[in-house]
C-alpha cells in the first residue's frame, strides 16, 4: 500500500536475508539455507524504529502479532493468530487481534493478501510501494515482489479511463521454485 508521508522517510527494508535482497535474480522466497530467526528478528527492529520515527507505539500485543505473522512465509490468518496468542497464554479477544492487524497495516508493517483474508509481513517498511504478491498454491508460501513497471502500466491503464488508483494489491498464483523443484 502506498502512502503519502512514507515518500519522506528512510528506508527500513530489512538486510539479513537473501529473499529480501534488491539483487534482480535473487528469488524473493526464501531458500533451505535461510535463518528464519534472524528474519523474524529483522522485522522487528524494523517495526520498532518505523513505529519510533512514527511516534507510534509498538505495544506488547501488536509487537506479539508481527512477531506470529513473520514466524513463516506463509500468509496467516486472524483467527489462526487468535489460536497462537491463546496458546501462549494471553487473553485475547478478536477485536484485540483485529486492532492489532489494523495497526500494523496502518504503518506499513504487514500486508492482507485480500483473496485469502490473510495477512504476511513486509519486508519494506516505511518505503513507499504498492502489493505485488507470488502465491505458491502447492506449499502456501508467499512473496512479496517489487516491480515497478507493472504499478506504472496499472497507473497508466487506469489514467487513461480517468480513473486514480488509490490502492492496488496484485496477486499471482503459481509455483514456488522449492516446489516447482520437488515436481
Amino acid at each position: 500500500m502506498m502512502e503519502t508521508d512514507a515518500m519522506t522517510e528512510q528506508n527500513d527494508s530489512l538486510p539479513p536475508c537473501r529473499h529480501h535482497e534488491s539483487d534482480e535474480r535473487a528469488s524473493p522466497f526464501p531458500d533451505r539455507c535461510h535463518d528464519h530467526d534472524a528474519c523474524v528478528a529483522a522485522a522487528l527492529a524494523a517495526a520498532e524504529r518505523q513505529c519510533a520515527r512514527r511516534g507510534a507505539r509498538l505495544t506488547q500485543a501488536r509487537r506479539r502479532v508481527l512477531e506470529l505473522v513473520w514466524r513463516s512465509h506463509r500468509p496467516v490468518g486472524a483467527y489462526a493468530l487468535l489460536a497462537a496468542l491463546s496458546e501462549d497464554g494471553a487473553k485475547a479477544a478478536p477485536p484485540t487481534v483485529y486492532r492489532a492487524l489494523d495497526f500494523l497495516r496502518a504503518h506499513g508493517l504487514v500486508h492482507r493478501i485480500e483473496r485469502l483474508d490473510a495477512f504476511v509481513g513486509c519486508p519494506r517498511p516505511g518505503e513507499p510501494h504498492a502489493g505485488q504478491f507470488l502465491l505458491c498454491a502447492e506449499c502456501g508460501a508467499v512473496a512479496e515482489l517489487d516491480e515497478p513497471a507493472i504499478d506504472q502500466a496499472v497507473a497508466r491503464g487506469a489514467a487513461r479511463h480517468g480513473f486514480t488508483v488509490r490502492r492496488q494489491t496484485i496477486e499471482v498464483e503459481g509455483v514456488c521454485p522449492a516446489c516447482a523443484a520437488k515436481n
